[in-house]
């Protein structure tokens, strides 16, 4: 928000210097972005008339200007701008003066530009006519007469006038940044309103009162019709006959200027002024376009077609909020009027509008629309419904004191629900307590009262009832930031906490930590992928289209095609990052990542995409092969706490080799995979070596984590090993086996574990050895060895029976 200090002093009186204005307003509780100053640098530049205008004789573009400056004989000066008229007021720079420029077509320099008398094409030029950019102005606040040429000044100035003081240029404008919390300080006013609470200043409110009206009544011109009350508050709205569009007075030009606005006519330029002065967005219509004498706030009617004011053609929804007339849509309702309703240069009576429209409305139109103006950015932010009429007075009031217009009498406003105050009792306990000083009451009240708020006191109990515009004081504590803003941040006093609290981690984080301390202990580095991929990153590691892994959640907006949806896995990213690695010529690399997938299926929370930790293992190498990546996800897996997994044979995974694969189970359910990679994927990736993998389903694997630990005593008797070598087909599994060996022995059992796995003579082609130790110990007595040779018989027997399995003979 621009306020320029001469503007805010009409207002409220603020008899300090800039620095400590700024100073004092970002205690209280302003943001401060920058403080631009006006009028500095310039020097010796004088309000001139031109008399006379002839063509220069040697140059079809330049005139030669005699120019009255107050003084002496006209002087004589060469321009090339075709804006300037015989009688035209415009600035002046005689010899020797200073701007800060640039000049035309040239770079800005720091110290700016001094000017000299010079000849252009033989022809003397003793000085030179300024543009509004010459004299230090942005481009975009330009008035409209001069945006192409000389400064056009307003003809209520004398010539020979100093610039800067005549026209008031010298001025400081402070850039506040308002927060969305606080569109009541996206106004003159509401910012006036914080100097004078800051300050201690009385607040002066603009005249709204138009001192003679017309007797025609507005409600004979203009009916008004609200169809959609939920998305228009209120609308409110005032004839003016007699309109006189003309440049507006220096006075209201430079309010505009400084805040940003570029002047473009009376009427125009006074909507823009009470937008700026109220924070109440205005619009002025030709009241010949209202066809029908009637105003009706509707939605759009859906694929209509819309010209707007800037000349563009709109495709509009049925969602979007319009004003209407009686045979279709004249403006887009907060956001920006229609072609056909614009205020030309013929235009004698007008409809200014000054109506309330919901932000979420007016917000969804503009971003639907991609366009957004200084209208629908108020709105969006949230407008009180209450300024409506005032800010609608207020226009009246300026139309009928610059003579630009008639006032009928009255106005039309329909306002369905009135916007009332949000009372609220408070406790002076609770705000000292807050704040962690000790305020009287009576000190609190005053501050309050000082921001418009009314209060009434009961004891500890204060009662509060804030203006409609503050919007943002809905709950006690927001009158705590109050009090303490304008006591002064500064003076809160600092104090460490007397409570500390201990920070831990979630078992969810621990297990994480846990999981990656391991993976790092194990030799893998830890990477870490972005989470947007392309969705041909499944197609590269060979996932079915009809896969639960290609339900992507797409991005709306992606940077590109590579980064348009969230992935539902990590290997692709994992293999990338060994593609990277092997073309740099790293001779061995094993990586982990452990991070989320996410699912378009509507199995999170309120039907919203599912997002899943997943546990990725990568690597390639000389040492690597499937038993070693087994047995890290084995190691990973036991030290975490799970227990009673087992690996199961999978051919079916297209990721993965179909002879090297395996799935990782627990209790008959799929937790995760692990394997070699393709050859083909892995030559995809640009790999021409085996690369291994594993994915695990790291949100199920810490639902089974069990970390409680148990005691066990050292045995107190020993144990007894039986070892036997059983020849059995390829075919068999030595988990089954293992499984049938744990069933049959019983309770006696300690341990079991395969040590060899033989092929060759004297083993049968299409058979294999696989030799188990069996380990047998009771906890309160010594086994024998004809209790542990009868056990060790049965589980022979149950061997032969189920597997057809066979002692080898040594």
């Amino acid at each position: 928000m621009l306020v320029p200090i001469r503007w805010i002093k009409d207002y409220t009186d603020v008899n300090v210097g800039v620095h400590e204005f700024v100073d004092r307003m970002v205690l209280s509780g302003s943001n401060l972005e920058t403080v631009e100053y006006f009028g500095q640098g310039i020097s010796g530049v004088v309000i001139g008339r031109i008399k006379k205008i002839e063509r220069h004789p040697n140059a079809d573009k330049l005139l030669v200007c005699q120019i009255d400056v107050g003084k002496g004989a006209p002087v004589q000066i060469v321009t090339g701008a075709a804006n300037i008229f015989k009688g035209a007021l415009v600035p002046v720079c005689l010899d020797g003066s200073h701007i800060p420029g640039p000049l035309h077509g040239q770079p800005k320099t720091e110290d700016g530009v001094t000017i000299h008398n010079g000849q252009l094409r033989g022809v003397d030029s003793f000085g030179m006519l300024c543009s509004c950019s010459e004299l230090g102005f942005d481009d975009k606040v330009v008035p409209v007469v001069s945006k192409d040429g000389i400064w056009i000044l307003p003809d209520e100035f004398e010539p020979g006038q100093d610039l800067v003081e005549a026209m008031g240029l010298d001025d400081a404008v402070v850039d506040f940044e308002i927060t969305p919390n606080r569109p009541d300080c996206l106004s003159m006013i509401g910012m006036a309103r914080e100097a004078s609470a800051t300050f201690g200043t009385p607040l002066r409110y603009p005249e709204t009162q138009c001192k003679k009206v017309a007797p025609e009544k507005s409600e004979d011109y203009i009916k008004v019709t609200i169809a959609r009350p939920d998305l228009c508050k209120r609308y409110c709205c005032r004839v003016i006959k007699d309109i006189k569009v003309e440049q507006s007075p220096w006075w209201l030009q430079r309010c505009l200027m400084y805040s940003g606005q570029r002047p473009i006519n009376n009427i125009v330029d006074i909507t823009n002024f009470v937008m700026l002065e109220y924070g109440q967005p205005m619009h002025a219509f030709d009241i010949r376009t209202v066809r029908g004498a009637h105003i009706i706030v509707d939605t759009a009617a859906d694929g209509e077609k819309f010209a707007t004011l800037d000349g563009t053609e709109r495709t509009l929804t049925g969602s979007m909020l319009m004003i209407k007339d009686a045979e279709g849509s004249t403006a887009i309702a907060g956001i920006m009027g229609g072609l056909a309703s614009e205020i030309e240069a013929d235009t004698s009576m007008v409809l200014v509008e000054s109506a309330n429209f919901l932000g979420d409305s007016v917000r969804r139109t503009s971003k639907a629309l991609t366009l957004r103006t200084e209208a629908s950015g108020r709105f969006e932010k949230g407008i009180d419904p209450n300024l409506a009429k005032d800010a609608c007075d207020r226009f009246c009031y300026l139309v009928e004191a610059l003579g630009a217009g008639t006032v009928l009498t009255g106005d039309v406003d329909v306002y369905p629900n009135v916007e009332k105050p949000v009372v609220l009792n408070i406790r002076a306990s609770r705000m000292n307590k807050l704040m962690g000083i000790e305020i009287p009451t009576e000190q609190m009240t005053s501050y309050l009262n000082a921001l418009e708020i009314k209060t009434e006191v009961n004891g500890d109990i204060i009662t509060v009832t804030p203006p409609t515009v503050r919007q943002d004081l809905l709950i006690e504590e927001d009158y705590v930031e109050e009090i303490s803003r304008l006591y002064g941040y500064d003076k809160l006093p600092v104090r460490i906490p007397a409570h500390t609290t201990e920070a831990r981690l979630t078992p969810m984080q621990e297990l994480r930590n846990r999981t990656k301390d391991i993976l790092t202990a194990l030799g893998l580095d830890e990477i870490q992928t972005y989470s947007f991929v392309s969705p041909k990153a499944s197609d590269k590691v060979r996932i079915p289209e009809d896969s639960y892994r290609r339900q992507f959640i797409k991005l709306i907006n992606p940077l590109g095609e590579d980064t348009s949806v969230m992935r539902t896995m990590i290997l692709p990213n994992a293999l990338e990052v060994l593609s990277t690695n092997w073309s740099r010529n790293i001779p061995a690399a094993a990586v982990f990542e452990l991070g989320n997938t996410f699912f378009n299926n509507g199995k999170g929370a309120d039907g919203l995409p599912e997002e899943k930790d997943a546990l990725c293992l990568a690597a390639y190498g000389d040492r690597e092969d499937f038993y070693l990546m087994k047995g890290r996800v084995e190691e990973l897996l036991t030290l975490i706490g799970v227990k009673g997994f087992e690996f199961v044979t999978e051919s079916a995974d297209p990721s993965f080799h179909p002879g090297r694969c395996a799935d990782i189970l627990k209790d008959g359910e799929k937790i995760g995979v692990l394997g070699q990679v393709h050859p083909e994927i892995a030559e995809s990736y640009g790999i021409d070596r085996p690369v291994y993998a594993a994915e695990l389903e790291f949100k199920r694997i810490s639902q089974l984590v069990d970390t409680e630990k148990k005691y066990e005593p050292l045995p107190k008797y020993p144990a007894m090993v039986r070892d036997f070598a059983l020849v059995v087909t390829e075919a068999t599994k030595a988990g089954d086996l293992e499984k049938t060996i744990r069933n049959t022995a019983g309770g006696l059992l300690e341990s079991v574990k395969l040590f060899d796995v033989y092929r060759g003579v004297p083993v049968p082609p299409g058979c294999k050895s696989l030799a188990f130790s069996l380990t047998y110990r009771s906890k309160d007595r010594t086994l024998t060895d004809a209790e542990v040779n009868d056990i060790n018989t049965k589980v022979l027997a149950a061997l032969r029976d189920s597997f057809n399995a066979v002692l080898r003979e040594i």
